[in-house]
């Protein structure tokens, strides 16, 4: 196992327990998570089989450029992730969350991209793709087109929920891509 492939390892396990420890200072709301129980247990079927068949093992990227390219993004994106949860404060929910005294947040990351948590997620993974190797993609196709869904959800939701101000917002914004999609 070369470097790249621990210190990228070391960062999502990092990543992960700080989410996990921030996550207990939430607002309280209802979540539509537990309706995907059957898609969370086949991405960790996917995972075990995957990490059972050392798919993670002897495949990091050998060139360079690609290997410094792919941390970058990896980097990238989990700042961005960071970013946009420590800038949604007690507001933070799981995927299609719904907060019980719901806030419109337009600043910081969301001032260009209304779903950028997801998109830090999505480019750390992309990243780690590039970096480490192909196999990747399985988990970005899978949490990707998940949280695509997601963020269709949740824009239905606060729709509702602010329906004076979210039209000019999502006009004025992108969904996960900034200037793009």
């Amino acid at each position: 196992m070369r470097t790249l492939d621990v210190v990228i390892g070391l960062g999502w396990l990092a990543f992960w327990l700080y989410w996990l420890a921030v996550a207990v200072d939430v607002k309280a709301g209802r979540s539509q998570w537990g309706r995907f129980a059957g898609v969370r247990l086949a991405m960790a079927v996917v995972l075990i089989a995957l990490l059972r068949l050392h798919a993670f093992r002897g495949h990091t990227n050998r060139v360079a450029v690609l290997g410094a390219v792919g941390f970058a993004m990896f980097a990238l994106g989990l700042g961005l992730a960071i970013w946009a949860r420590i800038h949604l404060g007690r507001n933070w929910g799981g995927p299609m969350s719904q907060k019980l005294e719901p806030e419109l947040v337009t600043t910081g990351p969301y001032r260009w991209i209304r779903n950028p948590i997801y998109s830090g997620i999505i480019l750390a993974m992309l990243g780690t793709a590039v970096a480490v190797g192909v196999y990747w993609l399985i988990p970005v196709a899978v949490l990707g087109g998940y949280f695509v869904y997601s963020a269709f959800v949740e824009q239905r939701f606060m729709a509702s929920q602010f329906p004076d101000q979210y039209p000019a917002y999502k006009q004025s914004t992108k969904m996960l891509i900034p200037f793009v999609f």
